[in-house]
């Protein structure tokens, strides 16, 4: 039988061989500490994106991704709450409870859990978030029905005072709401930067947000020496198949190959 000390050197070669920085690209990191900033041109519309947690709801742990929006158009911030739990090929979305300011308090159970995003994306990639979602307003709760069809439409370079960004994936949002005779129907654009996350977005009313800030909390110098390097693929490597949240790059509860790829896709930073 061969020494697991063996097959980890085994595996570090194969990340070298077979992995490329490509291979690697997740395009929405959902570790917890994770912030994004992002603001109007005029600097008087702010949308920050923040990973919390982990809070747990009926015994199950999720993360929760809270969106605050500030504006001059809003009495006060719009704070959008969205818990989630990170797989291997996606960010699964359970409960969403979402600020409508003067229209109420929206909320969503999804059972089974929805896909939120895939943490790869190309070009033509395309999926359903489907909700019944409760809209409290005064006391009184009204039953909708909500729809959103996600669909990857481009790849671009986008510029922001953050940072220019190569092959962020451009994701068109049409979400359409109906309740009874009201139908309402709105479309969105969020651009998703490979290993950075959200750098760019436009509401349904045409305002357009651009990186400014980030602060990502997860680091790929896992044994702290200011570089990427071999010593953090042997770190992370020397825990492979082990529940050791200092290795578990990704979140995913587990030390894998996904673990060992992002260390080699930002080999030298």
């Amino acid at each position: 039988m061969k020494h697991p000390e063996f097959l980890r050197w085994l595996m570090l070669a194969l990340v070298f061989t077979l992995v490329s920085p490509v291979a690697a690209q997740n395009y929405y990191p959902a570790t917890i500490g994770n912030t994004w900033i992002l603001e109007s041109d005029t600097g008087e519309d702010r949308r920050t994106y923040t990973l919390e947690g982990p809070e747990t709801v009926e015994g199950k742990e999720f993360t929760v991704l809270k969106i605050e929006t500030e504006g001059p158009r809003l009495e006060t911030p719009d704070i959008d709450r969205y818990f989630v739990s990170v797989g291997d090929e996606e960010i699964g979305l359970h409960k969403t409870i979402l600020d409508e300011g003067a229209l109420g308090i929206v909320t969503a159970v999804f059972e089974p859990a929805a896909t939120f995003f895939r943490l790869r994306l190309a070009v033509g990639d395309t999926w359903k978030i489907s909700a019944e979602l409760k809209l409290t307003v005064l006391g009184r709760e009204i039953d909708l029905e909500n729809t959103t069809d996600v669909e990857v439409v481009s790849l671009e370079k986008v510029e922001t005072p953050a940072g220019t960004f190569e092959n962020c994936a451009k994701v068109k949002l049409r979400q359409r709401v109906t309740s009874g005779p009201l139908n309402l129907d709105a479309t969105s654009y969020q651009w998703l930067a490979p290993d950075v996350g959200p750098v760019k977005y436009i509401n349904s009313d045409g305002i357009e947000y651009h990186l400014v800030s980030f602060n990502m909390g997860l680091s790929y110098d896992v044994n702290g020496d200011g570089a990427v390097n071999v010593l953090d693929l042997v770190f992370v490597a020397s825990r492979f198949g082990q529940a050791d949240a200092a290795a578990d790059l990704n979140g995913d509860g587990m030390v894998n190959i996904l673990d060992l790829t992002l260390i080699a896709g930002n080999f030298g930073n």
